[in-house]
C-alpha cells in the first residue's frame, strides 16, 4: 500500500539490520524503497542492494553538501543510470543552508546532473534547503522539466511547490510533516494536487510523530501517509494508494514489480 520514495538504507545504522528493517516494511505494508544515491564512492553498494532485493530500486548522484568527493561528469551519470535499477538522478540540488561561501560549484553540479537526466530520460531526485529561488532557476534555465522528477523532503512555501509542479516535478513530504512545530508544511500537504505527491522517510533522518528521536526506517512511512490522510480528511488507505501510484508512474517502475 506504501512506498518510500526515498531513504538511505545503505547507510550504516540501518545496512546492519536490514532483515529487521525489511521485515518492518512487510509488517507496515511497505511494499517498495528508493535507495538515493549521495556520493560515487557509495554508489556500488546501492546498486548492489537494489540488485539483491527486488523491491528496491536505486538513483545515482553527488549531494550538494558533499564538497571534498569525486565530481561526477553528466557521462559518468549517464552510464551509472544505464543499470535496470537505477531509476533517478539524484539526489541533486542546492543546499545554501549548511554550507557558505563561494557555493558555484554546487550550482554547476546540479546543472551537470539535470543534463544528465534529460540525456537519459530518467527524473530528477532535487533536494533544496535556504536555495529555492536559485534551485527553481536553474531548473528553468536547464529545462529540468523535460526530465521531470521529485521535489524531496519539502519544506518550503506553496508557492515553491506551486512553481516545481508547474516544471512538471512531484512534492514528497516526509516525517517533518508530523512534527507539532510543522503547521506551515501542513497547509502545503493540504493544497498540493494528491496526483503530484510523494511520501518517504529520508531514514535513518527524520522520523516521524511517534517515533521522533529515533532511528528513521522505510516501515516508518505509513506515519507520514496517516498525518496527510487526516490533514485531508481522507483514508489513509486513499494516500497510500495514491502516492504509490505516482512513485510508479515518475519511475517507470510496474506496479506489480518486486511486491
Amino acid at each position: 500500500m506504501f512506498v518510500d520514495s526515498h531513504c538511505h538504507i545503505n547507510f550504516p545504522d540501518l545496512a546492519a539490520r536490514l532483515p529487521q528493517i525489511f521485515e518492518r516494511m512487510a509488517a507496515n505494508e511497505v511494499t517498495h524503497a528508493l535507495c538515493i544515491g549521495v556520493e560515487l564512492e557509495k554508489f556500488p553498494e546501492i546498486r548492489a542492494l537494489a540488485e539483491a532485493h527486488a523491491n528496491v530500486y536505486a538513483s545515482v548522484g553527488v549531494h550538494p553538501d558533499h564538497e571534498d568527493c569525486t565530481e561526477p561528469s553528466a557521462e559518468d551519470l549517464v552510464a551509472l543510470a544505464g543499470h535496470p535499477k537505477v531509476v533517478a538522478i539524484g539526489e541533486t540540488g542546492l543546499d545554501y543552508f549548511r554550507l557558505t561561501g563561494d557555493l558555484e560549484w554546487q550550482r554547476t553540479r546540479f546543472r551537470t546532473h539535470i543534463r544528465a537526466a534529460r540525456a537519459c530520460h530518467k527524473p530528477l531526485v532535487i533536494h533544496t534547503r535556504a536555495a529555492a529561488d536559485d534551485t527553481l532557476g536553474i531548473m528553468r534555465e536547464e529545462n529540468a522539466g523535460e526530465a521531470g522528477g521529485v521535489m524531496h523532503c519539502f519544506t518550503e512555501s506553496l508557492a515553491v511547490a506551486e512553481a516545481a509542479i508547474d516544471l512538471g516535478f512531484h512534492i514528497s513530504f516526509s516525517g517533518i510533516v508530523t512534527f507539532k512545530n510543522a503547521a506551515a508544511l501542513r497547509d502545503v500537504a493540504a493544497a498540493v494536487p494528491l496526483e503530484r505527491m510523494l511520501i518517504e522517510t529520508d531514514s535513518p533522518y527524520l522520523a516521524p510523530v511517534p517515533h521522533r528521536g529515533q532511528t528513521n526506517e522505510p516501515g516508518f512511512v505509513r506515519h507520514v501517509a496517516e498525518e496527510i490522510a487526516r490533514i485531508r480528511n481522507l483514508s489513509v488507505e486513499e494516500v497510500g494508494q495514491a502516492t504509490s501510484r505516482n512513485f510508479f508512474r515518475l519511475f517507470g517502475i510496474a506496479p506489480g514489480q518486486g511486491a
